[in-house]
């Protein structure tokens, strides 16, 4: 029994003894890798290196792009935000004098169909010509006591409603671009009537541009947020036919231009006298202009020049007596806008010249007459009569929804000693406003606004003060094709 159990305890042994040689092989088994899967493994290695190495060299090329785009943000000038405008000339695009229509980013041609409509209405304390009753010019105040009856007027039209197309179309010479614009300001023949009025029927390709369109004299971005129309009187404004060259452009630019001739003339203490009548005038040269703008991140710096020539025929003239002549009209005009800040932008400009006064935004005659005793064949001669603007204006964006422009402008004439007593010599003009955008493309507000007449040499002068209310919608839709 003894022996018994001793060999049952050895077979257990045994028995146990196999069990543990065969986990030890079964371990090995599973632990140490074939020639192939050792092969396979170090595969997967290489590939998980190289993968890294990708890895690392991206993140080094993105490193560089990052540091490459903030050192141009940084560069760039903090450009101040437009303020949100409400008269004739702020319509958007890159400046208007440089074109009137941006083309797609992707090169597609576009199709711009804008424009805004707006009521005017107010409260004249004074009297001004009725051909000019929701408009502040000084040269349409009275020249007399009463001379537009009495004082004291309402007065309510939508003469500012405006409408107008441009396209852009790219070319293998530059973008072809056009602008059709209208409004429904009567003005010449159709001066107080609400009626179509063209303003832009213009177009360019690459540097060149044609049709009538912004005169290169003049600086669009002068003009203020006003709500009255006609704008201050010393500015430089005037649309005009002509052909054009732009070697320059963008936020500093260079332009040359030919423009369609014409100027006015003041008869003077004369005008009744039977030898003037057949004293016609001739244009046979066109208008020479040019202007030239410095753009920096504080604003801009322009200069612009005028060369005309204007000339007159005496159709009656005799032996004895001859009233031809011919004087050339030249003009410089000096302007700027400055950011004092985010939210103040000056506009200024300094004008002067002679026989240059079609340009002005509110200015008499071109040529007046003086006395010429002196010489019997030509006892009066035409002058060009020098003239002096100057506008300075502050527009602020007090915030999102409410804006102000506010400023002073001045005309004045050196007549010459043959006018009349009564004739304009000196025109003031002045406003201040606050204006409330309720929402995107609506504006409403209110306006007060000053004006000032001054005659030749008759002591007479005259102030009208105004209280004008105003709504605007615009609207704005681009077809891409």
């Amino acid at each position: 029994m003894r022996e018994r159990r001793i060999c049952l305890r050895d077979f257990g042994h045994v028995i146990l003894a196999v069990l543990l040689l065969s986990g030890v092989r079964a371990y090995g088994q599973q632990t140490v890798p074939t020639d192939s899967q050792a092969a396979e493994t170090q595969q997967l290695k290489d590939k998980l290196q190289s993968l890294e190495k990708s890895m690392e060299e991206i993140k080094e090329q993105l490193k560089a792009l990052e540091s490459k785009q903030a050192g141009a943000t940084q560069a760039s000038p903090e450009t101040p935000p437009a303020v949100l405008s409400t008269a004739a000339p702020q319509t958007p695009a890159p400046p208007e004098a440089q074109g009137p229509t941006k083309t797609a980013a992707s090169g597609a041609s576009t199709l711009e169909i804008y424009g805004h409509v707006m009521l005017d209405s107010g409260y004249n304390f004074g009297q001004s010509n009725p051909n000019w009753f929701d408009v502040l010019r000084p040269t349409q105040l009275p020249s007399y006591t009463n001379e537009y009856g009495p004082d004291g007027s309402t007065f309510f039209g939508v003469r500012q409603t405006r409408f107008g197309v441009k396209t852009s179309n790219p070319t293998r010479f530059g973008d072809l671009k056009t602008t059709f614009e209208f409004e429904l300001f009567g003005t010449g023949v159709d001066a107080g009537q609400t009626t179509f009025r063209l303003r832009h029927a213009y177009g360019e390709l690459g540097q060149f541009g044609a049709g009538q369109y912004w005169s290169p004299f003049m600086d669009i971005d002068v003009f203020p947020n006003t709500l009255e129309y006609w704008g201050p009187n010393g500015m430089v404004f005037f649309r005009n036919v002509q052909f054009r060259w732009m070697p320059i452009r963008g936020k500093s630019h260079l332009t040359f231009a030919v423009e369609r001739p014409g100027a006015s003339a003041d008869q003077g203490i004369y005008a009744d006298r039977v030898e003037l009548q057949g004293v016609k005038p001739k244009f046979d040269m066109p208008d020479f202009s040019m202007d030239g703008r410095i753009g920096r991140s504080w604003g801009y710096v322009e200069g612009a020049a005028m060369f005309r020539k204007i000339s007159w025929v005496d159709l009656n003239k005799t032996a004895a007596r001859d009233l031809s002549g011919t004087v050339f009209g030249w003009g410089v005009n000096l302007s700027s806008n400055l950011y004092f800040t985010k939210k103040d932008t000056g506009r200024f400009q300094l004008i002067y010249g002679e026989g240059v006064e079609n340009y002005m935004n509110d200015a008499p005659v071109d040529v007046g007459i003086r006395n010429n005793f002196s010489d019997p064949h030509k006892p009066i001669v035409g002058v060009a009569l020098p003239v002096l603007g100057a506008v300075a204006f502050l527009d602020h964006t007090w915030n999102e929804r409410f804006t102000s422009s506010g400023g002073w402008s001045l005309v004045h004439i050196t007549n010459s000693n043959a006018q009349n007593p009564s004739d304009f010599r000196e025109g003031q003009y002045g406003l201040a406003n606050l204006l409330y955008h309720p929402v995107k493309n609506a504006m409403m507000g209110g306006e007060f606004q000053w004006g000032r007449r001054r005659n030749y040499t008759d002591g007479f002068s005259y102030d009208d003060y105004r209280l004008q209310f105003s709504v605007k919608y615009n609207f704005s839709k681009t077809f891409t094709y």
